[in-house]
């Protein structure tokens, strides 16, 4: 602190530009941005609410102020806030989520930590995020027309945006809140430029109106990338419009000024890093190349929104999908990683990185308004836990005999539109489509009557038609016979997205009155394409099953959503059978905690499924990478016994291990396992 602060302390960012009263909001009038009368330039990071544990937005928010910002970002997801239809959580609707769904609660703290905000309310978000934020039930009205002025999906997002768009008009900044702009749908203009579809500005004009009738009267904003999408994604003298890039600021800025003559230049979406796909290498950002393009958006000067500063986690089922296909052909199939560490200047788990070091000597270096900064908080420290062996076990006879609900139709049906939740479908998990006594349905199919044909013939083959929504674990009588997912490459055989009209082959064991059941796994919705893959179902549903060409009919149909009352209530745990033995099962252990503290499960050693802790479920895990260790936050853990609980799909380990880091697959650790094979 210099000589002269020591006797003039500096003020915070609220006494700054609210000294003397509030009178106005952001403005984008003039060249550059004025708050409240005052020039102001934006420097902010993105931080989802709904990814980071709810004890931990003061500790994120406060480590982002410490670098210099003065505003964080975040979308709402209209999925977590509206789970079922007509049924609302923020914070307070007993929803698996309703921890993380507090955004008052997340607002007024980010005021507290003296930070302004940028609010992106959708109704897409993208962000990677399960069906880029809609909720999974809109899927159950087959006319709606996504992200248009279509009736019926005008009237779904009208009625959350007369629910949502209130709480957040009064925790505007011109009414003694945080937040200074609103973002209005969310890259719009893409959808043309990609070849989707084009973007209807009526939808735009109606979402603009709900806004405004709703009491919201701050700066309205949308966000594209200028050079390659121009004004197509926004209404130039209604909105202002902002820039999303990775590199060349110079450009995306010039092209902006040329949209928008006279008014402020900014990047919504300044990409610290990037995301993962199962399957892939872990992305990272050279740091000189980050620094490098930062400087440059400052220098100009420009504001700007760090995407992402501090990522966090797609906790549950919550991690989107790409699609580069259609809705029918999901040969295109990206699922997202649990992680959405983003490689961004916080990690996953709050700690700091080079990056962070380098935002707080850039943003002070270029911010001409000196204000108070806290000081950096100390790291969290991260345990790792003894390992614990596994204790107990139940089978998937077990799990279904303990499902209460069950539906029975002449064919397989999507997750979406089964009759539960209120009518609203399944959203996450897996779905079970069960065929008991096969044998019986094969003898009736036939021509001939001989006794013989009651048994399955060795070689059967069972054929799925279409394509798998996503993918397909194949049990006959509960023993495993479809193949273990443990190599990328396994993605383009059975079970999986990539094959048309898969075919297994069903062994060379005849049966008699066998069971098959084939277990669904949703790997998450598509967030980002056409209009059409916004229409993508999952599940079982582009075509039936049959085997040796007799389609099979008359299924049970169970839905495994994998919600804390159900884990909580699981009866009937025993000794585990032996490990050797493949197939999915659910594996629980005890952990003894004394000190909660942040850990990581490493599941190096397990093949692929989900983890569950204290009845939540915390993510997903493959071996195929590229994330390796599942983050364990301290706040789901408790002082005493904790419960661990791994669906395992194909082959379980005998015990739950733990690290204090995390562990990905990269570009360097994929070479060497090259040059071990």
């Amino acid at each position: 602190m210099s000589l002269v602060s020591s006797y003039f302390p500096l003020p915070s960012i609220y006494e700054h530009y609210t000294n003397g009263g509030v009178y106005s909001g952001l403005d984008s009038s003039k060249p550059y941005f004025t708050l409240n009368g005052k020039n102001i330039t934006i420097y902010s990071g993105a931080m989802h609410y709904f990814r980071v544990p709810r004890k931990y937005w003061r500790d994120r928010l406060r480590k982002m102020r410490a670098t210099g910002l003065n505003t964080v970002e975040t979308y709402v997801p209209w999925n977590l806030h509206e789970p079922q239809q007509g049924h609302y959580d923020f914070g307070d609707g007993d929803s698996d989520m309703q921890d993380f769904l507090n955004i008052t609660e997340f607002l007024k703290t980010a005021q507290e930590e003296d930070l302004l905000a940028i609010v992106r309310p959708g109704p897409y978000i993208c962000s990677e995020f399960e069906f880029g934020g809609f909720p999974s039930w809109l899927l159950r009205y087959v006319d709606i027309k996504f992200r248009t002025s279509e009736f019926n999906y005008m009237k779904f997002v009208a009625r959350y945006f007369n629910i949502l768009l209130p709480i957040l008009a009064a925790l505007q900044f011109s009414k003694g809140g945080p937040v200074i702009a609103f973002q209005v749908e969310n890259e719009y203009g893409s959808t043309e430029k990609l070849g989707f579809f084009t973007p209807d500005k009526l939808y735009l004009r109606k979402l603009r109106k709900l806004f405004i009738d709703n009491g919201i009267v701050e700066l309205l904003v949308t966000s594209d990338s200028p050079t390659a999408h121009g004004s197509i994604g926004t209404i130039p003298e209604v909105f202002l419009q902002t820039a999303n890039f990775a590199a060349n600021p110079e450009i995306e800025f010039l092209a902006l000024k040329r949209l928008q003559p006279n008014r402020p230049v900014m990047a919504m979406e300044f990409w610290t890093g990037w995301f993962d796909h199962w399957g892939e290498i872990h992305h990272e950002r050279d740091n000189q190349d980050f620094y490098n393009n930062f400087e440059r958006i400052l220098k100009y000067p420009a504001s700007v929104n760090m995407y992402m500063f501090h990522g966090g986690s797609n906790f549950g089922f919550l991690n989107g999908a790409n699609l580069a296909n259609d809705r029918t052909d999901n040969s295109g199939y990206q699922p997202d990683i649990s992680s959405y560490d983003y490689d961004a200047p916080l990690t996953e788990s709050g700690d700091y990185t080079i990056k962070y070091v380098m935002v707080k000597q850039l943003i002070s270096k270029y911010n001409p308004v000196l204000t108070r900064l806290p000081k950096t908080p100390s790291i969290t420290y991260k345990d790792a836990y003894g390992p614990a062996n596994i204790q107990r076990q139940l089978v998937m006879r077990e799990i279904w005999d303990q499902v209460d609900f069950r539906f029975y139709s002449d064919v397989v049906l999507p997750m979406e539109y089964l009759p539960i939740n209120n009518m609203s479908g399944q959203s996450y998990g897996y779905t079970v489509y069960r065929k008991k006594l096969l044998g019986n349905f094969y003898n009736k199919k036939s021509a001939c009557n001989n006794k013989a044909l009651l048994d399955i013939p060795s070689n059967s083959i069972l054929t799925i038609a279409g394509r798998i929504c996503d993918s397909a674990i194949i049990l006959v009588d509960g023993v495993l016979l479809s193949k273990p997912l443990e190599r990328t490459e396994d993605l383009n055989g059975f079970g999986f997205w990539k094959q048309n009209n898969s075919k297994l082959n069903l062994g060379s064991q005849g049966r008699y009155g066998a069971t098959l059941e084939i277990i669904v796994e949703n790997w998450g919705r598509n967030g980002f394409g056409y209009v059409d893959q916004f229409y993508q179902l999952k599940g079982l549903w582009q075509g039936e099953v049959f085997l040796n060409n007799l389609q099979i009919s008359s299924w049970e149909i169970i839905p495994l959503e994998f919600k804390k009352s159900w884990i909580k209530n699981l009866s009937g745990w025993h000794t585990p059978k032996c490990f050797q033995v493949p197939g999915p099962a659910l594996h629980k252990t005890n952990v003894y905690v004394d000190t909660p503290k942040d850990t990581f499960i490493d599941m190096r050693k397990w093949c692929k499924g989900i983890v569950i802790v204290n009845n939540f479920v915390l993510g997903r895990y493959s071996k195929i990478g590229p994330q390796q260790t599942l983050y364990l936050p301290a706040p789901f853990l408790e002082k005493g016994l904790n419960e661990v609980v791994i669906f395992e799909h194909y082959k379980p380990y005998n015990r739950v291990e733990f690290l204090d880091h995390p562990v990905y697959l990269t570009r360097s650790s994929r070479m060497r396992d090259i040059e071990l094979m």
